[in-house]
C-alpha cells in the first residue's frame, strides 16, 4: 500500500515539474480527482489514527506526538488545496514506519522453549513400588527415583544414592556436580550416572526451573520498547510549530506562508534518521556474523558503559582439558602416568575420566584396555591395567582404600584448586604417585577482547555460577578485576539490577539457559550463537553466530558508530529545517517547495546512514 501512495504521488509530481511550482492549484491529469488523495488515504489514516489514539491514551505531555504535528501540516495544506504537500509528509512518514518495523522483528520463541525444558513426570516410591505420575501431581515430601539420564521433576534433598548431575542448566558450571545423601538437586537438571531417592522439597510454581521462567517473563515485561526522539522532542515542536506558523500569518497576512512553516516544520528526516541508520549497521553486522535483533538493541549497545561476562562457553569453551599433569613419583613421569590414568578411565562415563582418556590419544599416548574395572559412581574408578592396581579418583576414594595423602601432595592439591582446576589423583597398588589436573579452556581471544573494552572506557564484570577460587583465577587470567561468583539465575539478575541502579547501561553477554533471565534484564544481551543454547540466543537482543567473543569489540564500535550517525542526521535535519522555516518567513518556499527542501533533507539522512554499511569497525 505504501508503494501505491507513492506511485501516485509522483503521479501528482509529474505535472508541478512540467508546469513549474509557481501555483498551489491542483494538477490536472486524465483521471477524475487528484491524485495525491491516494498518498493522503493510504498514509494518512493511519497516522490520523495514532495521532488520536495518543492523545486519548498516552498520559500527560506525551499526549503531544510527532504525529499529531505531521496531521495539522497535512490537514493544512489541504485546506489550501495543495495536496501533494500534505501527500507527501504523510508519505514519508510512511516509510520511516516501515524501517522502523523492519529492524524490530524479533524472535520471541525463547519463553516457548524454555518451558519444554520443565519435566512432564517422576517416578515416585509408595509403599516400595515404583508408579510413574505426571509432574504436577508430586507433593511436597514424595521420594522420587531419579535413574541415570533423567531429569529431576522438583527441587529435592538426595535421602540415599550418589551420582553426578549436570546442573548447567542452573548454574552454567561446566562439569557435572557429585552429589550424595543430604544434598540439593534442582528441577530441569540432569542425573548423569548413579540412581538416587530424592525427597521433594519444591515443587510446581514454587521449583527452580519455573522460577527460571517467572523471571524471563517478568524481565521481558520491563523491557519497555524505546521512545522515538521524534515524538519525545514533539512536546516542544508541535506548540512551536503552531506559534511561528500562527505569527507568521499575523505578521504576514499570508496563509501560504502559515502552511508552509507547518509543512517544513514536519520532522520526517529526524524520524528517518534512527531507522535508517539502523538499517544500515544491522546490515553490515549481518555480513560479520553478529545478529542484532532491533535498533532498540543496537542503540543500546552504543550506549552502553558496563559490559556483564558469563564465564563457561562465553570467556571458556565449556569444555575440560587436561591442564597439569604431575607425578609424585621420581620413577614415573608424566607420560607414564597419564598413560595409567587413561588407561584406568578408559571404560569410565565420567566427563573427567573420557576427558583424560581423551587427551592421551590426542598426545599419543598408549592406554591399554584394563583387566578389571570397578567404577564408584561420584568418587573414583579402579582398575587393573597390566597387573597393576590403579585407582583414580578424589580424596575421599583413596582415603576409602587405605591410600593416605601426604602434606606435600596436599600443597599442590590446594595450589591446583586455587587455580580452579579439577584434580583426579592417581594411585598405584597402595601409594599416590600422581594428580592430573583439569580446567575449562579459555578462548584465545578472550584476553585481547577484554583488553580493548577497557581500553574503550568500558566497565567489565565476570558473573558466574561458578567457585569464587575458580572464577578468580580465570579473571586474573583474563584481566578482570571485578568478579561475583556462585551465582544462581536469580542472583545474576539482582547483579545487572544493582549495575542499573547504579546508573550504568549494561550488556549482558551469556550462552546458557541459566544466563536468560539475566539476558532479558539488561538493557541490551549478547549471546553465543553456535554454541550457545537456543534459549540464550532468542532471550539475547544480539547473537554471536561465530562464537568468536572478539566480535563484541566489533559490536561495540558499530553501535558507537550507529549512535553517532544517528545524532549527527538529527543535527542536520533540524538545521534544515531551521533553514527552511527562514525561507518560508522569506516566502521564497511554498508548501510544495517547502515539501521538496524537507524532503531532501530525508534524503540526506539516508546516505549518510548509508556510509555505515561499508566502513570497517574491526
Amino acid at each position: 500500500m505504501t508503494i501505491v501512495a507513492g506511485i501516485f504521488l509522483l503521479l501528482d509530481f509529474i505535472p508541478h515539474v512540467t508546469g513549474g511550482f509557481g501555483g498551489t492549484q491542483p494538477p490536472v491529469l486524465l483521471l477524475p480527482f487528484d491524485p495525491a488523495w491516494v498518498s493522503i488515504v493510504i498514509s494518512g489514516i493511519p497516522l490520523l489514527y495514532l495521532a488520536v489514539w495518543r492523545m486519548i491514551y498516552n498520559p500527560g505531555i506525551r499526549k503531544i506526538s510527532s504525529a499529531l504535528l505531521i496531521c495539522i501540516a497535512m490537514f493544512a495544506a489541504i485546506a489550501i488545496g495543495d495536496l501533494f504537500a500534505a501527500g507527501e509528509v504523510v508519505f514519508i512518514m510512511a516509510i520511516g514506519a516501515l524501517l522502523e518495523e523492519a529492524t524490530a522483528n524479533r524472535a520471541k520463541q525463547g519463553l516457548k522453549k524454555l518451558i519444554q525444558l520443565a519435566p512432564t513426570q517422576g517416578r515416585r516410591i509408595r509403599s516400595g513400588a515404583e508408579e510413574m505420575i505426571a509432574a504436577e501431581e508430586i507433593r511436597q515430601g514424595d521420594v522420587l527415583r531419579i535413574l541415570p539420564g533423567e531429569i529431576i521433576p522438583v527441587d529435592g534433598i538426595v535421602l540415599c544414592g550418589e551420582t553426578s548431575v549436570d546442573q548447567s542448566i542452573m548454574t552454567g558450571e561446566s562439569i557435572p556436580i557429585d552429589k550424595s545423601t543430604g544434598e540439593e538437586v534442582f528441577c530441569g537438571t540432569i542425573n548423569c550416572f548413579g540412581s538416587i531417592d530424592i525427597s521433594a522439597t519444591k515443587v510446581g510454581a514454587d521449583s527452580s526451573l519455573q522460577k527460571l521462567i517467572r523471571m524471563v517473563q517478568d524481565a521481558e515485561k520491563k523491557q519497555a520498547p524505546m521512545q522515538r526522539i521524534a515524538d519525545r522532542w514533539a512536546s516542544w515542536l508541535v506548540p512551536v510549530a503552531l506559534l511561528i506558523a500562527v505569527g507568521a500569518y499575523v505578521a504576514t497576512g499570508n496563509i501560504i506562508t502559515a502552511v508552509t512553516i507547518l509543512v517544513v516544520f514536519c520532522p520526517c528526516a529526524l524520524i528517518l534518521a534512527t531507522p535508517t541508520a539502523v538499517m544500515a549497521a544491522i546490515g553490515q553486522a549481518a555480513r560479520y556474523g553478529v545478529i542484532i535483533k532491533s535498533g532498540e538493541a543496537l542503540e543500546a549497545m552504543g550506549r552502553a558503559d558496563t559490559v556483564a561476562f558469563d564465564k563457561t562457553g562465553t570467556l571458556t569453551y565449556g569444555r575440560l582439558g587436561v591442564s597439569d599433569i604431575i607425578s609424585f613419583d621420581p620413577q614415573i613421569d608424566a607420560a607414564e602416568l597419564l598413560s595409567l590414568a587413561a588407561s584406568a578411565e578408559s571404560k569410565s562415563e565420567h566427563p573427567l575420566g573420557r576427558a583424560v582418556a581423551a587427551h592421551a590419544k590426542e598426545q599419543g599416548i598408549p592406554a591399554a584396555a584394563p583387566d578389571m574395572f570397578q567404577m564408584s559412581v561420584g568418587k573414583g574408578v579402579c582398575a587393573e591395567v597390566n597387573q597393576r592396581r590403579v585407582l583414580c579418583g578424589n580424596e575421599k576414594f583413596l582415603s576409602e582404600n587405605g591410600i593416605s595423602i601426604g602434606t606435600p601432595e596436599r600443597s599442590v592439591l590446594e595450589r591446583l584448586r586455587m587455580q580452579g582446576k579439577v584434580s583426579i589423583l592417581v594411585a598405584e597398588q597402595d601409594v599416590c604417585i600422581g594428580v592430573i589436573a583439569l580446567s575449562d579452556v579459555v578462548r584465545p581471544e578472550a584476553q585481547d577482547a577484554v583488553a580493548r573494552l577497557l581500553d574503550m572506557n568500558t566497565r567489565v564484570v565476570l558473573l558466574t555460577g561458578d567457585h569464587q577460587q575458580t572464577a578468580q583465577y580465570f579473571a586474573h587470567r583474563l584481566g578482570i578485576a571485578e568478579v561475583r561468583a556462585e551465582l544462581l539465575p536469580e542472583e545474576k539478575v539482582q547483579s545487572i539490577v544493582q549495575l542499573q541502579e547504579e546508573k550504568h547501561t549494561v550488556c549482558m553477554i551469556g550462552d546458557g539457559v541459566n544466563d536468560a533471565p539475566s539476558l532479558k534484564m539488561a538493557d541490551v544481551s549478547v549471546a553465543m550463537g553456535s554454541m550457545g543454547s537456543d534459549i540464550a540466543v532468542e532471550a539475547a537482543d544480539i547473537a554471536l553466530m561465530s562464537d568468536d567473543i572478539s566480535k563484541v569489540v566489533y559490536l561495540k564500535r558499530l553501535s558507537n558508530a550507529a549512535v553517532q550517525t544517528i545524532k549527527l542526521s538529527i543535527a542536520l535535519s533540524m538545521c534544515i529545517n531551521f533553514a527552511a522555516i527562514v525561507l518560508s518567513l522569506m516566502e521564497l518556499l511554498t508548501p510544495t517547495t517547502g515539501a521538496l527542501v524537507h524532503n531532501a533533507g530525508s534524503t540526506l539522512v539516508v546516505m549518510i546512514a548509508a556510509l555505515l554499511y561499508n566502513r570497517t569497525f574491526e
